[in-house]
């Protein structure tokens, strides 16, 4: 099997993982990777629980339509990401998980930070989530808004809208995503309570031990 069979292969597979869980619905939510020569995007209104592999849209190093059906019509977003992280990147994922925009939407949370570092991996996996604003979804405004972040984010939180994170490779992005969307539900939890979040002492202390992206 091929490194391209493979990797369509397993954007597949962990498609389906996050749709079985509920961390996207219906034909919400889309998967971009890099591949030799370009990369594989998930198409426009299909489903993470049943993507065929060989409909994955396959896009030029330059984003140009290569084959495949046509591609998700959020591809700014991705492309973005890509062309702001270089080498950091190596996949790209964007979902419509509950807790996640539940927490787009409140009054209080800082546009800069949204989240308090609460846990050790949401740290170590999110750095810094910054909140965009609101935009239509398919406003190609998304990507310029992740490019206005000139690479110093890794993660953002589109208001009313879903996370999306990038990552060295898909595994990583996934993870990172199920992350976002693990600290928004303890985020919510634990609101209004007085939990404490970790230290700043032990915020850096993680930030030097595994070198994490902090602007």
């Amino acid at each position: 099997m091929s490194d391209e069979s493979k990797a369509r292969e397993e954007i597949c597979r962990l498609a389906r993982s996050l749709f079985d869980r509920g961390l996207t619905n219906g034909s919400s939510g889309n998967i971009s990777a890099r591949i030799e020569g370009g990369f594989l995007v998930t198409p426009t209104g299909a489903s993470f629980g049943s993507l065929d592999p060989a409909q994955l849209t396959k896009l030029g190093s330059d984003f140009a339509y290569v084959e495949g059906d046509k591609p998700t019509k959020e591809l700014p977003l991705h492309s973005a990401f890509y062309d702001t992280r270089g080498a950091k990147t190596g996949a790209v994922v964007h979902l419509h998980s509950t807790h996640s925009v539940a927490v787009s939407m409140l009054p209080e949370i800082d546009a800069d930070c949204v989240f308090e570092p609460l846990t050790a991996y949401s740290v170590m996996r999110l750095g810094k989530v910054k909140l965009l604003p609101y935009f239509r979804p398919g406003d190609p405004a998304m990507g310029e808004a992740v490019r206005g972040l000139v690479g110093k984010r890794s993660s953002v939180l589109l208001a009313n809208h879903g996370p999306v994170v990038a990552a060295k490779d898909l595994q990583a992005a996934v993870y990172a995503a199920e992350e976002l969307e693990e600290v928004a539900r303890l985020t919510l939890l634990t609101r209004n309570l007085g939990a404490l979040p970790l230290s700043e002492r032990a915020v850096v202390d993680l930030r030097r031990h595994f070198e994490i992206d902090w602007e």
